[in-house]
């Protein structure tokens, strides 16, 4: 892989290391702290392997995802207690990376550094509104993560089985740990709104009301490798079958009770985050950590519909191409057209692998880096569809050992627009989240903490730079699927109008979804899960167009000063082969490439 050169400083880190560095020297003898250039590059790489064993130990289920079995066994610690002993460590590495001066080091070194004081910034910025008492919501929390986790990992050995039981064992301690961290939130004010809560316990009923077998839990015991003897096969399958029924199933039943007598009832009935205690501030800081940015929410409110407005130009341009007057008429005859809908959840599936396979041909044309793992187009869970977004990717492990899956929702399926289908299939799958993610989590020369590092306006915004990427090849040659493409640009433009509606301006639900219907032709079962989404998600889907539009730009830079010189296949790699990075950080890189490239071309 390339390395990153000439990296300018970021200027949060430049302004951090020097109050730090005086704050440590005042506590620090001058012979512990590293000087020679040699010592400093071993501190620097001791921080970086200390917080990812560390970060492996703290999220013993991500290390599971990632292919690590060391922690196959355990479970998070949930406890306020925990949460805090982390960010104290987080603090003391902090300080540490404070103290060693950046002379000298390579720029992929620097780079780190500086990446790493920025999160630890963060996280302790990010502690002042207490997280962790709202760890949930329709869109994930305990009762969702642990029954997809089965689905993320192999089960090929006893061990592998064995682990799994001592995880659901642990289960209802888990589950006593963030009920008590909710029943804080409760006395905090500091409480998701009623309505969101409702469908968590939908979610929640939804595995209550299964047998022990038919649960996500037991799921690896339906194949289990011909490798294990019958006789552990048996033993196995009854353990882990005693383990959800005596344990698991009924953490979840006391859950729902919790949600049904006490935690609902408190939530709150305003569904803005500008309703908590702190609620301004809280978004600020959201809108500054999902998009890595200083814009304010009425600035992004303003690029929001003026993005609307444009790609509203664009679409119109499309529908009197196919012979209607107006956008209001196009749009009524999408609703009408038999064509334009999946005939079943299968004729979804087949219609997103439709676009998959082409798009993994071309890739060869539009980047000289290609991921190893594989991917896969599979169906949501049940239990987690009816309040999903129509798709969305799932990582695998960086080995392929475990593929990448594209998980579509085929809930309520022939509702679903299938000219959405095709932008949607670039973004999760290919060239998007899939080849962006896999690359990453393969790259050989960046601190491992790097790989997984996930920045949502870069990711996100690569994935909508994505389906933009599929126009550029060639693709959407089906007219309404190129009005598709549109549509799901103007609705990541929507979400900057609804998402900063509802958090700073105090729009109701109704106001989002009438947003919604004004300016889209979303089928109206995608529009009621986003904006519960947007609401359960403070400033998360402002990374999507906030991101893409700065790569945009930095691709028309690039383009204006290689002239001829500049090629796409560089471009991409360059965007992509670095890991997730800040959109400032992601600007001082290209504009690195692009005055290397030319300095390049002069010498020819």
């Amino acid at each position: 892989m390339r390395s990153v050169s000439r990296f300018a400083v970021l200027a949060l880190a430049s302004a951090l290391f020097a109050p730090l560095a005086r704050a440590q020297k005042l506590t620090a003898t001058p012979d512990t702290i590293p000087t020679t250039l040699e010592d400093r590059e071993r501190a620097l790489k001791d921080i970086f392997h200390q917080y990812w064993e560390a970060y492996l130990v703290r999220y013993p289920e991500f290390a599971s995802t990632i292919g690590d079995t060391r922690y196959d066994d355990k479970v998070t610690d949930f406890s306020v207690g925990a949460e805090n002993a982390w960010l104290a460590r987080e603090q003391d590495w902090l300080l540490k990376l404070a103290e060693i001066d950046p002379t000298g080091l390579s720029d992929q070194e620097k780079l780190s550094q500086e990446l790493l004081i920025r999160k630890f910034t963060d996280d302790a910025q990010g502690a002042e509104f207490k997280e962790w008492e709202m760890p949930v919501n329709q869109m994930g929390g305990i009762q969702i993560d642990y029954a997809e986790l089965a689905g993320q990992l192999t089960f090929n050995t006893v061990k592998d089985y064995e682990d799994w039981i001592a995880r659901l064992h642990a289960l209802p301690d888990a589950f006593s740990q963030v009920t008590t961290n909710m029943s804080l939130g409760i006395e905090d004010g500091r409480v998701p709104p009623k309505f969101l809560l409702e469908k968590v316990l939908d979610q929640v009923k939804q595995i209550t009301g299964e047998k022990a077998e038919d649960t996500p839990f037991a799921a690896p015991l339906k194949k289990m490798p011909a490798s294990i003897a019958a006789a552990d096969q048996d033993r196995l399958k009854s353990e882990l079958l005693d383990a959800v029924t005596k344990e698991v199933l009924p953490a979840y039943m006391r859950f729902q009770r919790f949600l049904t007598v006490t935690y609902i009832p408190a939530g709150r009935t305003e569904p803005g985050i500008s309703a908590l205690p702190d609620g301004p501030r809280y978004y600020q800081y959201l809108i500054k950590h999902e998009t890595t940015t200083d814009l304010t929410p009425e600035q992004i409110h303003q690029i929001g519909l003026d993005e609307v407005k444009r790609d509203e130009a664009e679409m119109l341009t499309i529908a009197q191409k196919l012979g209607f007057k107006d956008l209001t008429s196009f749009r009524a005859s999408l609703k009408t057209n038999p064509k334009l809908k999946a005939t079943s959840g299968d004729a979804l599936l087949a219609a997103y692998k439709g676009y998959v396979g082409p798009m993994q041909a071309k890739l060869p044309e539009l980047f000289g880096i290609l991921p190893k793992a594989p991917l896969q187009v599979v169906a949501m869970p049940d239990y987690m569809a009816a309040s999903a977004p129509p798709a969305y990717y799932v990582h695998g492990t960086p080995d392929g050992s475990v593929p990448g899956k594209l998980w579509v929702d085929t809930f309520n399926a022939t509702d679903r627009n299938l000219y959405a289908v095709e932008a949607i299939a670039y973004h999760e799958g290919v060239p998007g989240h899939h080849l962006q993610i896999s690359i990453a989590q393969e790259l050989t020369d960046l601190p491992e903490f790097r790989k997984f590092d996930s920045y949502t306006a870069y990711t996100e915004g690569w994935a909508l730079y994505a389906e933009h990427l599929g126009k550029d090849a060639g693709f959407y040659q089906d007219p309404y699927s190129d009005y598709g493409r549109l549509e799901a640009d103007e609705w990541r433009a929507i979400r900057l109008v609804v998402d900063t509606g509802v958090h700073s301006e105090h729009w109701t639900r109704q106001q989002m979804v009438d947003y919604f219907h004004d300016h889209s032709n979303i089928d109206e079962t995608t529009i009621q899960t986003e904006v519960d989404r947007y609401i359960a998600w403070p400033a998360q889907a402002l990374a999507y167009k906030i991101g893409q539009m700065k790569i945009l730009e930095l691709r028309a830079r690039a383009e204006k000063a290689l002239g001829s010189k500049y090629d796409i296949k560089a471009f991409d790699d360059e965007i992509v082969d670095a890991g997730a990075l800040p959109l400032d950080v992601l600007e001082a890189r290209v504009n690195a490439w692009i005055a290397g490239q030319n300095r390049q071309n002069s010498e020819r």
